[in-house]
């Protein structure tokens, strides 16, 4: 969709610091939409026609289509709220800045959350750290926390030798106004161009600095522990004699830069830095540390006394900064005079920057991240994700909104930091007591307070709860985009993490803060159906199953389910599956996807809907009788050779035998099996034009199902690479769907 664009009038003084755009081509979308409605209703009444005049076995066959089919209606129209009104934001940096002078800007803490050193290396943690430093602002108005729950002393070297790294880096990035403040990033694209940078005395001076830290950072790593000898540099280290393992320490706590301390604060052209913090909070083996949310909660309450800044930008440790007008852009919505008080958080999209051309594994999510987000800030509700956000301290602190809440951003936090004398070690020992494991006992952390505790996605409950608390939320894609993250680069990733989200939503769904239930009337409607749209994710794993499964058997069977060509009732059916099916091409296009990749994309639907989000429901049920809580799996930031190798290729990566490829690969050969069934049928029976016109949409169905699967009958038979499926996956699922078919085959009505 494009965009009709709208310019403001008046006095600068009054105008917006930001304009908001209404997608062209909504009243046409409306229209199709209702049609589709329409046609969907006509499917109903073909289906209610044939349950009353069924028979036998075939009648629980055409209930258990209607079920399939009133819940994929359902879900659509909860989809259509976040299409229904896409909307997109501009900002206005220049007035900002001329309203604004430099000393009335606020102060913004920056939080980055690590967890594990093996699978997210210490390097990529301190370029996101670097990246959110070098930021295009006021570089004594930023404070940078790390909050490492592997509390990794390699972690804590690699950020000691990014403090001293910043001293050259943030000047560099000054003097010459890089737009990408990476480090890594920005080597990397200037070690691709074949003209050298205007400024080639300076890029290799600076670049050689880079290359010597990460190589000191990338010895310590290799070998697993810091040497005897950097140890001895830095006394900090004595805070890890008491460590026993990652869920077994005390807290440990190192104000590492702070402008208080002008010896190390300052860079080499004499200005301040940024605050940097690191941050491993208290962990018991019989205390529950929640994850990331529990790591979000004791940095708001460190930060709170150490900086206490009014906004609070969160990332993910690999989602760095890739253009340096960030914060600027997010303070057009917060400071704006009229409504910049209502605003809760503003939402970056989160992007990644390995994913290859076709997007094999569907994960720039391009219909979440650039539809249904843009549809849902139609409705002042944009989703928080959990990363790439820029919150108001108060909000996400678990106050409410009411109509006399000021904007007190324009307040400077300058007069509060020269009036406090501020000792550094003292600040550090009472930061300290206020990230451990016992503090939040008897608190509202957790449950009104900070990020919420409960789900698996505490970032979508917390947003949630904050438009529960009458905030409204901005969701902002930027021309030059603001952040680039690693995405899944394996099957098994991409499924797993899918599993992951699906399950944390429908705990959402079931819980106090419901927007299906709790929601009613507190939130606007469309709002409210969208976040239940996500929020249902696993459930339609049960309609996609059986829309998988037992067409494709009755077709084996020669027994129609849908209406034949030359029925009246074809219509509709074939109205809703060509309709939607080019709707969703286009949408894809539009928004920058290749044709490919949509199908692509509509094979990670599938392949989500048949086996993360089935497992994502088993877990939840089996959670209602008892049994543990899945483990928590962070997703892995880096990849062997042969890996990237066909990654590169395109080529999809299996490699394991696990639960989810075994649905997969049963699923897929059923109807591969099928499929064959009917072929064989048609190519020895008499009356092969019949049998195509009264199972037509069948086939149909059935060969889309084959040729989406190709992958996988690729991986099972054809690929010899370490990247194919295992050979017993391979017996065990052609065991199970040839046993299934022969079984069905034989059975009479």
């Amino acid at each position: 969709m494009g965009v009709n664009r709208s310019d403001d009038d008046g006095d600068d003084e009054l105008e917006s610091l930001f304009e908001t755009k209404k997608a062209r081509g909504i009243f046409i979308y409306r229209v199709f939409a209702v049609s589709l409605f329409v046609a969907i209703c006509f499917v109903y009444a073909y289906r209610f026609n044939q349950i009353l005049t069924g028979e036998g076995t075939t009648r629980w066959t055409w209930l258990g289509l209607v079920a399939a089919e009133l819940w994929f209606g359902l879900y659509w129209v909860l989809g259509q709220a976040f299409r229904w009104n896409l909307v997109f934001r501009n900002t206005f940096k220049n007035k900002l800045s001329q309203r604004y002078e430099e000393s009335k800007l606020p102060e913004v803490d920056m939080f980055v959350c690590t967890a594990d050193p093996d699978i997210e290396p210490p390097i990529m943690v301190i370029n996101t750290v670097l990246s959110l430093m070098a930021y295009d602002y006021p570089s004594h108005k930023l404070s940078v926390y790390l909050s490492d729950d592997a509390a990794s002393d390699l972690t804590f070297y690699a950020l000691l030798e990014a403090s001293l790294f910043a001293k050259h880096w943030l000047p560099f990035c000054k003097r010459f106004k890089l737009e990408q403040p990476s480090p890594a990033a920005y080597f990397h694209n200037h070690t691709l161009l074949t003209s050298s940078p205007p400024n080639a005395h300076e890029f290799k001076n600076i670049k050689k600095l880079y290359h010597d830290m990460k190589k000191r950072i990338e010895d310590q790593t290799k070998l697993g522990r810091i040497s005897r000898e950097e140890r001895s540099k830095h006394s900090e280290f004595s805070q890890w004699d008491s460590y026993s393992s990652r869920r077994d320490h005390d807290t440990i706590l190192q104000i590492i830069l702070h402008k208080k301390d002008p010896l190390s604060s300052k860079d080499e052209d004499g200005n301040y830095l940024p605050t940097l913090v690191y941050l491993a909070r208290e962990k018991r083996p019989q205390h529950r540390h929640n994850f990331k949310a529990g790591a979000m909660n004791s940095l708001l309450r460190v930060s709170s006394v150490i900086s206490n800044a009014k906004i609070v930008l969160n990332v993910d440790c690999d989602m760095y900064s890739n253009s340096s007008e960030s914060v600027r852009d997010a303070l057009c919505f917060l400071m704006d005079e009229e409504k910049g008080h209502e605003i809760g958080f503003v939402q970056f999209p989160q992007k990644f920057d390995n994913i290859i051309k076709h997007d094999i594994y569907g994960s720039t999510l391009l219909s979440l991240i650039d539809v249904e987000m843009s549809g849902a800030d139609g409705y002042d509700g944009p989703l928080y994700i959990g990363t790439c956000c820029f919150h108001r301290r108060d909000a996400l602190s678990g106050m409410k909104f009411s109509v006399g809440y000021k904007n007190d951003l324009l307040k400077s936090d300058d007069q509060r930091d020269n009036s406090i004398e501020v000792n550094l070690q003292e600040l550090e020992v009472k930061s300290k007591a206020l990230a451990s494991c016992t503090y939040e006992e008897n608190t509202l952390w957790g449950k009104e307070m900070g990020v919420i505790y409960g789900s698996l996605v505490e970032d979508v409950m917390t947003g949630l709860c904050i438009h529960l608390k009458g905030w409204k939320s901005v969701y902002y894609s930027p021309p030059r985009k603001a952040f680039y993250g690693v995405a899944p680069t394996t099957l098994l990733q991409a499924l797993v993490q899918h599993k992951r989200w699906a399950e944390g939503e429908l705990q959402i769904l079931l819980s106090k803060n419901s927007p299906a239930f709790y929601g009613h009337g507190r939130i606007n409607l469309a709002l409210q159906m969208g976040y239940s749209y996500f929020n249902c994710w696993a459930i339609t794993s049960l309609s996609k199953l059986y829309y998988s499964i037992i067409p494709s058997l009755y077709l084996l069977r020669g027994i129609p389910l849908f209406p034949k060509m030359s029925s009246l009732w074809f219509i509709p059916f074939a109205y809703v599956i060509v309709g939607e099916s080019v709707h969703c091409l286009l949408e894809f296009v539009l928004f920058g996807g290749t044709i490919q990749g949509w199908w692509n994309d509509l094979r990670m639907v599938l392949y989500k809907g048949t086996s993360s989000y089935l497992f994502a429901l088993i877990d939840n049920i089996s959670k209602l009788f008892g049994l543990p809580d899945s483990p928590f799996t962070v997703t892995a930031k880096t990849m062997e050779e042969d890996v990237s190798e066909r990654y590169e290729k395109q080529v999809m990566e299996f490699g394991a035998d696990s639960p989810l490829f075994t649905v997969l690969a049963t699923l897929a050969l059923l109807n591969l099996f099928c499929l064959l069934g009917i072929l064989k049928e048609l190519v020895i029976g008499e009356d092969w034009f019949g049998t195509c016109e009264k199972m037509s949409l069948q086939i149909l169905l059935c060969g889309f199902l084959v040729l989406i699967n190709i992958p996988i009958y690729q991986g099972l038979f054809l690929r010899k690479d370490k990247g194919r499926l295992p050979s017993s996956l391979a017996i065990k699922s052609t065991t199970l769907a040839l046993s299934t078919c022969i079984v069905f085959y034989m059975l009479k009505e």
